[in-house]
């Protein structure tokens, strides 16, 4: 503790607290955009758009939370509704956990504080799926409260401000960007000094060839004074992203339904929908594969067919490779199989499947099924 209270002196040292405060905030009280989650301070808008924001861009969340909020506009309406049509409504916005953890925190304020997200960082932190980020900006943003909200923007800005370098990928190097935000946030304007920071991130002090010139507080930026700002932050390599090549079928019963089925209700993309698929290794082909998963998890004997779309989905950890075929149906027989899997496929009309919540990867299937897979191999 006594060296990171060290390390937090040398850093603010002499440091101009107050003329930063008013630079940073003079520019945003003038040049902030005009966002659908700005335009009143509701604690439960703040929390929704917090969430969408996480790992996804501003430019495509606004449609997302537009619809969202037209359709769960209070924290009763979101803790009434059921699971399946919140993945419905947060579909094609991926890292679908963060709808799961968000309407189970939002049941919880419904049922423990009435409907009105609370205002302590104990009981904020509390909810689930609530880190340290979202907790700063919905006490901060909301409540006014003089609360950190360091995420990836803040960490940039603030490690080219101070010449921070230690790997931000570490949770003691972020304590210790939360720490020198305690001691710099600006008590007058709590929410706007946070939606400052965070707004100077994604559109000036960007990644590369940050917008020095017309910073508002470049004056401050000691990175900027050394001419090494593009050097900042300092972030260790990711771990390699694993590949999974996969098949998909797509199979028509007799009386035209398609079959899907629902993923399990913990891991990966759960509780979502999907067309049968497996991954295939090796040099066997993948049609073989496929139609011996297929008859081997529900009892279906289909003939893998026409390849008609090849595409690829990245996770943070993972690549899938799809290659989806049209399979031809031969029947179905009462095998052993995978009876999980079996109680969650289902047959379903192509009429239908806009009600099913899909993950991203079979939204573009069950989209280039539709559309009869024009260009889809292009």
């Amino acid at each position: 503790m006594a060296k990171q209270q060290e390390r937090q002196q040398d850093l603010i040292g002499s440091f101009d607290i107050e003329g930063f405060q008013d630079d940073l905030l003079y520019w945003f009280e003038r040049q902030q955009r005009d966002l659908p989650w700005r335009r009143d301070r509701d604690a439960y808008r703040v929390w929704v758009s917090e969430i969408m924001l996480q790992q996804t861009r501003v430019e495509t969340v606004i449609p997302y939370y537009e619809r969202f909020m037209e359709r769960f506009p209070t924290v009763r309406d979101l803790a009434e509704a059921d699971l399946e049509e919140v993945y419905k409504y947060w579909e094609g916005l991926g890292y679908y956990s963060r709808a799961r953890n968000l309407h189970a925190a939002v049941k919880e304020v419904q049922e423990k504080y009435g409907g009105v997200v609370p205002d302590t960082p104990e009981e904020v932190h509390a909810l689930k799926g609530v880190g340290p980020y979202t907790a700063g900006a919905i006490l901060s943003i909301a409540y006014g409260l003089p609360e950190p909200a360091v995420d990836g923007n803040v960490m940039r800005v603030l490690s080219r401000i101070f010449l921070i370098e230690e790997d931000i990928t570490k949770a003691k190097t972020r304590k210790l960007f939360e720490a020198v935000v305690h001691r710099i946030i600006a008590h007058r304007n709590p929410s706007f000094f946070n939606q400052a920071l965070m707004e100077l991130g994604a559109l000036i002090c960007i990644p590369r060839s940050p917008r020095c010139g017309i910073c508002p507080v470049a004056n401050h930026c000691r990175a900027r004074d050394k001419g090494i700002q593009e050097s900042l932050p300092v972030k260790k390599k990711a771990k390699q992203v694993r590949i999974e090549e996969r098949a998909v079928a797509l199979i028509q019963r007799n009386d035209g339904r398609w079959l899907l089925h629902k993923r399990p209700g913990t891991g990966l993309l759960a509780n979502l929908w999907e067309f049968p698929n497996t991954e295939y290794k090796g040099d066997a082909d993948p049609r073989e594969q496929l139609s011996t998963y297929v008859y081997q998890t529900f009892g279906v004997k289909c003939i893998p067919q026409e390849l008609v779309m090849e595409h690829s989905h990245v996770f943070s950890h993972l690549q899938w490779n799809l290659r989806t075929y049209i399979c031809a149906y031969k029947g179905q027989e009462d095998v052993e199989g995978d009876a999980e899997a079996k109680v969650r496929a289902s047959w379903v009309l192509i009429e239908e499947m806009p009600h099913y919540p899909f993950s991203v990867s079979h939204k573009k299937i069950a989209d280039g099924l539709h559309e009869g897979f024009q260009q889809s191999l292009l």
